[in-house]
């Protein structure tokens, strides 16, 4: 049982594992993350929608399948540190004008994705600090009209926000089985230092995501503050650059936190913007050099957590008239 409780703790960088006794059965969380257009930049245009519901728990063992494929992965080791999350999720692409019946020949298909993923998030210690914080999530799903995109997006615009009816879902991509295997490295502790009422630090990140889905490789860095530094950054949709959403702070308390990073991610293959792999499809010219620069606040009381993220991202094909920008909403629960 005490392994559990120093899992808990390590995975919430670094907590003293009796810091927080009264909180000992508070080793899961459920976060829900919604990211929309509507959200940031007030438009439905490009990555329009994403959906991402996590259960992250430190007491469940890893299935057996995900044990083998993770013993393939270099410098991702199992310890007694090892924390396993699930997750489903739904995200949605569509061109700039979403009013045009046919699809424009310079802007990006209308697709949608439905997946499910379950991954690993570890810690690997350098004395009494974390060194690094590994996380490994092997991602099944699919695309085309099976993925429900047309469905949802007309839903919501019709019964939630009142946009304008969508009227390309007929030009999306083809249906298709995705796969991706992403691999992440925060450093959480790179930089850090202790105020009289808050901690700040400096967190580099590096990752890699391979699949038919996206292939890619991104490094940044994020500026956190926070009340409390036992608790980590939120939830976020791939490929921006995801925190566990994980908080270890006193309960019946409130605490805050504000973050800003940026991101530089190398795009081999992006299935939203390239087309289909195994057939034909509407397909852009994608730019090699995608960047992310992303603010937020989370704030933390008793067993609730709710956070914002504004994100802005640059171009990402040849034609693409402006910059996206859209907003993420996470909800966590700890239980």
């Amino acid at each position: 049982m005490w392994l559990k409780y120093a899992a808990l703790s390590a995975l919430c960088l670094t907590i003293p594992c009796n810091a927080f006794a009264q909180n000992k059965e508070s080793t899961s969380y459920l976060s829900l993350s919604v990211e929309n257009d509507s959200l940031g930049g007030g438009t439905d245009r490009y990555y329009t929608s994403g959906i991402r519901a996590t259960w992250f728990d430190t007491d469940i063992k890893v299935p057996p399948v995900i044990d083998v494929l993770a013993d393939k992965i270099p410098t991702f080791d199992f310890n007694d540190k090892t924390a396993t999350f699930y997750t489903i999720g739904h995200n949605i692409y569509s061109p700039e004008d979403i009013s045009i019946v046919s699809q424009p020949a310079n802007d990006r298909p209308w697709a949608a994705f439905l997946y499910g993923s379950v991954g690993l998030a570890n810690i690997t210690e350098n004395g009494d600090k974390p060194f690094h914080v590994d996380e490994l999530e092997f991602t099944l799903g699919i695309i085309g009209p099976e993925a429900l995109g047309e469905q949802a997006q007309k839903f919501v615009h019709k019964y939630v926000s009142n946009s304008p009816k969508p009227r390309g879902w007929r030009n999306q991509l083809n249906f298709e089985p995705g796969f991706m295997v992403s691999w992440q490295r925060r450093i959480p502790y790179a930089v850090s230092h202790d105020f009289d009422y808050f901690n700040a630090r400096i967190e580099p990140n590096f990752s890699v995501t391979l699949g038919n889905i996206r292939t890619n490789a991104s490094a940044g860095a994020t500026l956190i503050l926070g009340s409390s530094k036992h608790q980590d950054t939120p939830q976020r949709v791939r490929p921006a650059i995801p925190g566990t959403g994980v908080f270890f702070t006193e309960k019946n308390k409130l605490n805050w936190q504000v973050f800003a990073g940026i991101d530089a991610r190398i795009v081999a293959r992006d299935i939203f913007l390239d087309g289909n792999t195994f057939s034909d499809s509407h397909s852009v010219n994608k730019k090699y050099l995608v960047g992310d620069i992303s603010g937020g606040i989370s704030l933390t009381y008793d067993d609730y957590r709710v956070s914002y993220t504004l994100n802005g991202r640059s171009k990402e094909f040849d034609g693409q008239d402006e910059e996206s920008v859209f907003g993420s909403i996470t909800l966590t629960k700890r239980f």
